[in-house]
């Protein structure tokens, strides 16, 4: 099949390369990692410490990757790790979070790619973080005698559909999953009708919810807070992980609050930084001013004039004096402490199609959370954070005001909205623990059959 395979995605890259030629040249998509995507062109590794080979998509599952790593590195020490992911800015990130280790674009599905990496950089193992099926990636390192494990594993209800749909084209790929830690018990259910070993599926919980900041004294959040210049007296709203369309309705709910409450900030961090110019432009022409993160940078220095971009922008430029500027966050990464700053916040992705972001960061503040409808990424948080009152649903813009006015007019209300949220969070801690036991005894079962039989044994039921 690997052959085939080869040949079908051969064909499918051919016939998007008008797409991919146009993304790299109009758009500044894509542009680097060709050479390791297709041809599996990675530095080798020279050390002959045992490796762990972790894929993560892409920011969201880069985050997740920190304590899984911290707390393998504590019982394993001896281990090396190489990080790839699939996106740019998955990329950034984990170059930026992980230096220490080596990262690197993955191997698009193609065999001879794959075999390249797995010869160069020799791992024990390869994690994928919440689940990249891809049947020639798994087939080839499982027929390289290499485990592969699915951590933080998730099945939404459409993807299962979809994949139940192909079955039998399909589930053979999941039979050759060593293990399989997944979020919750719906998940390893849909795991398990699509082929997975059952023996081989077990329950962690989500890692997410570990290695998150639940105090706003940390260090990172306060460097940010005097970056921007928030006041004591100032309050924050925060639009993280948002589409266009969420920062715009976010931007005028801003502008009509500002009229009473005059101390208002509002902070948006869109999901795509890329867009962040655009996105100042846009505002400016609702009449709303704007200052991108990035100009701030020198901010870091006290004695600095760029540290008073924020506090001069809207006497220079705003054609009402008592909104102050829209601070656009165009750095990757940084989102998680920006919560930290934030008095309100409103979770994006979640009024279109996207499926929502992450809402456990700022939950784990202890903050009033709010996001749209749609959800689904995210469906046992959101259940479980509505369940207790520790968030609260908005459909339009109207709503998104009157939730924002109810957090700034009633502070007792949102006090007590923040402490179930965060409650609930930590309700949950513990996963990336329970994963990294299911990792250490995958690895010791993989270690004891290369010293005895070639086939790895499943786990236990």
């Amino acid at each position: 099949m690997g052959r085939l395979l080869n040949i079908i995605y051969l064909c499918f890259l051919v016939l998007s390369s008008p797409w991919l030629l146009w993304r790299y040249l109009a758009a500044g998509k894509n542009k680097r990692g060709w050479s390791q995507k297709i041809f599996g062109l990675v530095a080798p590794r020279t050390s002959a410490n045992p490796c762990l080979w972790l894929h993560a998509v892409s920011v969201g599952e880069v985050n997740l990757l920190a304590p899984i790593i911290d707390r393998f590195k504590n019982r394993h020490p001896g281990h090396e790790f190489v990080i790839s992911t699939t996106t740019e800015t998955g990329f950034d990130l984990a170059s930026k979070k992980f230096s220490e280790h080596y990262v690197f674009f993955c191997p698009l599905d193609f065999t001879w790619a794959i075999k390249r990496v797995l010869k160069r950089l020799r791992p024990q193992m390869l994690v994928l973080a919440e689940l990249e099926l891809w049947p020639n990636l798994i087939q080839t390192t499982r027929n390289a005698g290499i485990p592969v494990a699915v951590i933080n594993g998730r099945l939404s209800a459409n993807s299962y559909r979809g994949y139940h749909r192909f079955r039998g084209w399909i589930g053979g790929t999941f039979e050759k999953l060593s293990v399989i830690a997944a979020q919750n018990e719906t998940y390893a259910f849909r795991f398990r009708k699509l082929g997975s070993s059952p023996s081989n599926v077990v329950v962690t919980g989500s890692v997410k919810f570990d290695g998150i900041k639940t105090n706003r004294d940390n260090a990172h959040t306060q460097e940010l807070a005097r970056i921007a210049e928030i006041g004591p007296r100032e309050q924050v709203f925060v639009a993280g992980s948002t589409q266009l369309e969420e920062d715009l309705i976010a931007a005028r709910v801003y502008q009509q609050l500002c009229q009473t409450n005059p101390n208002l900030r509002l902070i948006l961090v869109p999901r795509h930084p890329e867009r962040c110019g655009s996105l100042s432009h846009q505002l400016n022409q609702l009449g709303v001013p704007s200052v991108l993160r990035s100009s701030l940078n020198s901010a870091c220095n006290p004695s600095s004039d760029t540290a008073s971009n924020v506090r001069h922008w809207s006497h220079d430029r705003n054609p009402q004096p008592s909104i102050r500027p829209v601070l656009i966050v165009d750095v990757i990464g940084e989102l998680g402490a920006w919560w930290g700053c934030a008095d309100v916040a409103y979770v994006g992705g979640s009024l279109g199609r996207r499926g929502g972001q992450n809402m456990i960061e700022p939950a784990a503040y202890g903050l009033p959370v709010s996001f749209g409808p749609n959800t689904e990424n995210f469906r046992d948080v959101v259940e479980e954070l509505l369940e207790h009152e520790a968030a609260e649903v908005i459909r339009d813009e109207a709503t998104l005001r009157a939730f924002v006015e109810r957090a700034l007019t009633r502070p007792d209300w949102a006090f007590e909205m923040g402490v179930r949220a965060k409650n609930v969070v930590l309700s949950h801690l513990g996963a990336s623990q329970k994963t990294v036991d299911v990792l250490s005894e995958l690895l010791e079962a993989s270690n004891s059959a290369s010293n005895g039989s070639s086939a790895l044994p499943t786990r236990a039921a």
